[in-house]
């Protein structure tokens, strides 16, 4: 394994060693100096040396104080697995008076020209909130410009958010740990992760780091390190046709049930056999792999609640001959699926 620090001594010098090469299974390193941040490919954000907090650091402002965010990408980096660790700190300068929790951050795999991306980002300022809900979204995963944060908390509420102890103006070490489908937030050296992802919901399966932060804040970066290992073996673009054994594990209990879809071109239909009811109706889409169905669900009896009609939500991963995501059953439960192909 080959570890890729970015760091910048003295007099604005960054240090970078490179090159990751993630696709052959392979980590190469190449000592590659820059004269000055501006090796960093700027996206929307200014990117100047600093000091901050005692260390030398990447102070990240974004060009407008527009309400949008920016990144600078890593030059070299081509990352898909692996981990990425940082120093971060946020310094939040909007006037007293106005709500400013603060948003500083990680991005990764994205494409080339940054418009699509996995990131992790904190709110120091929220984990300092009396209101429980506001601690809640201290720490936030969304992908862009797909599943941004208000889709993901309104279709799953606090799955992908959590509290730390954190706050704004003092160093936050970040580590992220990514694997295949899955991700781990790990902060301030803590043996437990923060936030779990299981389920990335970008296609991307490599692509570009960056160092991601919004208007009203100074964000700042420091000991930056990428550290590759062999990819998982996963592949974009199985097909979710066919029939498909399908369980879920929820708070109430387990459920289980038969799945047959077919597709036309990113359309999904079919129909629901098992626990939630016989002969519904399932519709959807599918992106490169990536599935979104639901079907009108009858809630059993003998479960928490009367029973009834509801709606039953899924979203996840087809991998080949198995799947993997999340269920959510309106009103009612939420938790994870499975499923495996039925053969012929």
């Amino acid at each position: 394994m080959v570890a890729l620090r970015l760091a910048i001594p003295p007099v604005c010098l960054l240090a970078l060693v490179t090159t990751l090469n993630v696709l052959a299974q392979t980590a190469a390193a190449q000592p590659v100096s820059f004269q000055n941040p501006a090796a960093l490919e700027a996206q929307h954000v200014k990117v100047e040396a600093a000091d901050y907090l005692g260390r030398k650091a990447f102070r990240v402002t974004t060009a407008t104080q527009a309400d949008e965010s920016g990144f600078a990408i890593l030059p070299g980096v081509d990352f898909q697995d692996g981990t990425i660790e940082a120093d971060l700190a946020v310094k939040i300068t909007t006037p007293p008076g106005v709500r400013m929790p603060g948003f500083s951050g990680i991005s990764f795999r994205g494409k080339a020209d940054g418009p699509e991306y996995e990131l992790f980002y904190l709110r120091p300022g929220n984990a300092l909130s009396p209101d429980q809900a506001m601690r809640n979204h201290a720490v936030q995963y969304s992908a862009e410009p797909h599943h941004d944060w208000y889709r993901l908390r309104r279709e799953w509420p606090f799955l992908y958010e959590s509290y730390a102890d954190i706050q704004p103006e003092a160093w936050i070490k970040i580590k992220i740990e990514v694997a295949g489908r899955s991700a781990r937030l790990y902060l301030n050296g803590s043996a437990q992760p923060s936030l779990v992802v299981d389920g990335l919901k970008s296609s991307n399966l490599h692509g570009s780091v960056a160092l991601w932060g919004y208007a009203g804040e100074e964000s700042y970066f420091s000991n930056i390190r990428v550290t590759p290992v062999p990819p998982s073996p996963i592949r974009n673009g199985s097909d979710a046709a066919g029939e498909w054994n399908l369980k879920a594990s929820t708070d109430v209990g387990p459920f289980a049930g038969t799945l047959k879809l077919t597709r036309d071109g990113n359309q999904l239909s079919g129909s629901w056999q098992g626990d939630l009811g016989n002969d519904k109706p399932v519709t959807g889409t599918w992106r490169d792999g990536y599935i979104e169905i639901s079907f009108p669900a009858e809630w059993p009896d003998g479960r928490m609640g009367k029973p009834g009609p509801s709606s039953a939500f899924l979203d996840g991963w087809i991998d080949d001959a198995a799947g993997k995501g999340r269920i959510r059953v309106e009103g009612r439960t939420m938790g994870q699926w499975t499923a495996q192909r039925k053969t012929q």
